[in-house]
Order: C-alpha cells, then structure tokens, then sequence
C-alpha cells in the first residue's frame, strides 16, 4: 500500500510531510484517523506503518505526518507547543483534504504524538470526536510523581488508550486511576507482557503479528461506536 503525500504548512516557512493511508473500498467507514510519531522516530517507523496499514485495511482513513523536528532530521523534540502548532495544523490540512473533508475525525498517536493529541484536544479541536492514544507516556520511566495527565480532565471526548502491562512510560493500572475519575470513561485496552511499544517477550506465547492484529482490531471497533 503506497500512501498519498500531503505538504503540511506549520508557518509561512516551514512545512511538514502528511502521508493518507486511504481505506480500503470495501467495508470504509468515513472515518480519519490522524497518528503523530512518538519521540524518537518519525512517521516511516515500522510500528507507524504497521497500525496506518492496518487501519487503511480495516476500512479507516489513517494519516501519520512528521513533527517539524523529525522533518528537518533533527533528534530532539521541538517545544511543546510547537509540537501542538504542528498537529494543529496537520488536523486543518486534513479536515480540507479531497476524500477526507466529509470523514468524522480522530486525532492521537504514538507515545508523544498521543500526549500532544491529547493536549490539542484539551484546548479544543473543531469537529473531534475523540482521541485514540497508543502506549501513552503517562510518566518519564522511573519517575511515576512526574504525572502528564493534568489536561485530561479538559477532555469531554471518548478516549481510547492501548497500553502493555510492561510499559516503564505508564502500565494499565498506573492509568485506572486517572481514567475512573474522566467523563466519559475512557477505554483501555490491555496488552499482556507488552512493552511501550506493544513487543511482548516469547514466554508469553503470543507471534508479534497477532499482538498488533488483536489491538488493530479493537481500535476499529472502538471508532465504528
């Protein structure tokens, strides 16, 4: 599946790459679905790819997009609100696009791209109709006080958040908390043994493929509700 580009204008200067993963003819829903990379890869990296394909395949409109920082080939992450200014701007390019324009519109991502989703929401996005974060950050590893969920609470929106019972950035039950206390009551999906970036360890007897394929699924499922 080759995706279709997109050039994303962030400021009169500087401009990002979007790729549309469009949905599969049969069975598309007239959903997008808009994924931001997490902080160390951008959005060629094989997990990208992999959920952008599978949702694409599962009938969703998946659209993954490069932060200014990873574009210009940089390592460290820009500010966060330039970061947010970024997806902002993605979000405006893609609710324009042909095809898109008429889709209903969810916003998330991996790891970062997920918490600055949330962040934009959180300030309000027009049209949103909710948020799916995969392996949210909740806090840097090792540093469990160290709390980035203080905005979630600004969201009236579903969320969905798929997180490994392995992840040093935030477990499931690190999240029960917060979530008991959000309207509406986000969802969780729980992946057994998996890390930030769903791998789970052989012990646990589950092929890789199946691990992404089961939460490709529930995600789907989650956005057709």
């Amino acid at each position: 599946m080759k995706p279709d580009k997109i050039t994303v204008a962030v400021t009169e200067a500087e401009s990002v790459t979007a790729l549309v993963y469009a949905a599969a003819s049969e069975g598309r829903f007239g959903i997008t679905l808009v994924l931001g990379h997490g902080a160390g890869a951008d959005q060629t990296h094989h997990f990208m790819v992999t959920f952008a394909e599978g949702l694409a395949e599962r009938g969703v409109d998946a659209v993954t997009f490069n932060f200014l920082y990873t574009e210009h080939r940089r390592k460290v992450p820009d500010r966060g609100d330039k970061l947010e200014a970024c997806y902002r701007a993605v979000i405006t390019a893609v609710t324009r696009a042909p095809g898109l324009s008429g889709n209903k519109l969810f916003i998330g991502g991996k790891s970062m791209g997920g918490r600055i989703a949330s962040q934009a929401a959180a300030d309000g996005v027009d049209g949103l109709r909710g948020l799916v974060c995969l392996g949210y950050p909740l806090h840097p590893p090792g540093k469990p006080e160290q709390l980035r969920s203080k905005h979630l609470p600004r969201i009236k929106l579903p969320m969905l958040f798929v997180q490994g019972t392995r992840d040093p950035f935030g477990t499931p039950d690190e999240l029960a908390p917060i979530i008991e206390s959000l309207k509406p009551k986000p969802g969780v999906y729980k992946i057994e043994g998996g890390d930030h970036s769903f791998k789970v360890p052989k012990k646990v007897g589950v092929l890789q493929e199946e691990v992404y394929r089961l939460a490709l699924d529930t995600i789907t499922a989650w956005l057709k509700q």
